[in-house]
């Protein structure tokens, strides 16, 4: 009934046109943002195709023998069409099993997208889990405003964005993304955490000339001086802060504060369902950041399935 294939440059049209439509698909899985880092991943992508049309799309890599939904996406699992039934999910699922057993591959891991991202209902992998009784490995928490409620920031975080009001901040909104990163971005994580942004100043900046309307950077400067940035990707209906930094003297400022409660309150005037903060996990100082901000939490599992 159904086939599955590795992906190939052939099929790279056919990958994004089926991604438009999906029922939990985003930009983050077209082919140009994918590849960007190509060089580090091993790409073992597959299309699950009935008569010659594509009905499902899995984006993976390999390791060791070992598949993974897409090591370098935020989140991964099977992309599927609005108006896929769960037998009809069963069956793919299954040959998909069977197309890694025939080729030796041992584990399976997956990460589930949030439900965040889901333009119709998507919990259709998690049920096949559990029934093949698949652990969860890992267990991602993360945090995000639900727009359609009404906004619970800390009184602290409001008296103090109140107070920024006086200071004269300059806000911009564009594709620059070389002073924040260079300026902001590497020294504050460098020094914090001893860590790299994910991706490098290229590579954010080749990926925001691909994706222009998704990927945009805020800065807040006083006067001349920039202070915090936050870098966001833009989805239909969700809002994510990829990155949010601040210079030592932007902390004195509240600086990303008041960035953070612009952006939060410019994006549910426009008519946005959430926004999100991102995975925070063990960082107690990031939990208590989102939280003062109105974020509720929430959670992305990652399963692993043993197939020999």
């Amino acid at each position: 009934m159904y086939t599955v294939k590795r992906y190939k440059t052939s099929d790279f049209n056919e990958w994004n046109q089926f991604i438009t439509t999906a029922k939990n698909a985003t930009f983050l899985f077209h082919r140009n943002f994918m590849e960007y880092h190509k060089d580090r991943f091993e790409d073992y992508s597959l299309i699950i195709c009935k008569a010659n049309t594509i009905v499902a799309l899995l984006p993976a890599n390999i390791s060791d023998n070992q598949i993974h939904s897409h090591q370098g996406l935020t989140y991964g699992g099977l992309l599927l069409p609005s108006n896929v039934g769960v037998s009809k999910v069963e069956a793919i699922f299954e040959e998909i099993l069977t197309y890694f057993k025939k080729e030796n591959i041992h584990f399976l891991t997956l990460k589930t997208v949030p439900f965040l991202y889901h333009k119709n209902s998507a919990y259709d992998l998690e049920p096949i889990f559990f029934k093949k009784q698949a652990p969860i490995i890992k267990r991602n928490q993360g945090f995000y405003i639900n727009y359609n409620l009404p906004l619970s920031i800390h009184k602290t975080k409001l008296k103090n964005f109140r107070k920024g009001e006086s200071f004269n901040f300059i806000i911009t909104k564009n594709s620059n993304f070389k002073n924040f990163w260079n300026e902001i971005l590497i020294p504050r994580l460098q020094k914090k955490h001893g860590a790299k942004p994910v991706h490098t100043l290229q590579e954010i900046e080749t990926l925001a000339e691909k994706f222009p309307d998704n990927i945009i950077q805020y800065c807040i400067f006083k006067e001349s001086e920039l202070l915090a940035g936050i870098t966001v990707f833009k989805t239909e209906k969700v809002i994510k802060s990829q990155y949010g930094a601040t210079s030592d003297n932007g902390e004195k400022y509240r600086a990303l504060d008041y960035l953070f409660i612009h952006v939060i309150e410019a994006y549910k005037k426009k008519g946005y369902d959430y926004f999100d903060m991102g995975v925070i996990n063990n960082n107690y100082s990031l939990l208590k950041q989102k939280e003062e901000l109105g974020g509720s939490q929430y959670i992305q599992d990652v399963y692993q399935l043993k197939l020999a």
